[in-house]
């Protein structure tokens, strides 16, 4: 079995498109994006002694087609990170626990919306 097809015209828009494409700097969208996230986590931190609202920091990764961006905080005590301890509770040493705070979701979320409409933007406008 066969399978056949013809074109008339021209290939010339597609191939314009995919050459932008090729030149599409995703990497640099989400650096952009990364330090944005990090102002906003920043800002949003709770601000006890202002270590850990100072700790944030991010990282892009691309292994093979797949781009990654980590927001990191280095902010740590007795082996664990103070960001997650205000985010989702901990117990004290006393025996009492402090509840969570939902912080982070609310601070990235923006952040994660501009990063899908400028990729968006990016590759409609290629």
């Amino acid at each position: 079995m066969a399978i056949e097809f013809s074109s008339s015209g021209s290939f010339s828009k597609t191939e314009s498109f995919l050459k932008a494409m090729q030149k599409l700097n995703i990497a640099a969208i989400l650096d952009k994006t990364g330090r944005e996230g990090v102002i906003a986590l920043s800002n949003a931190t709770p601000k006890d002694s202002g270590r850990a609202a100072s700790s944030w920091g991010y990282r892009v990764e691309k292994k093979g087609d797949v781009y990654t961006i980590w927001w990191t905080n280095s902010d740590i005590e007795n082996g664990f990170p103070v960001a997650l301890m205000i985010q989702f509770g901990h117990g004290t040493g006393t025996g009492g626990y402090v509840s969570g705070y939902d912080y982070i979701n609310p601070a990235i979320r923006p952040v994660m919306d501009r990063i899908a409409e400028e990729v968006w933007k990016a590759v409609t406008s290629a």
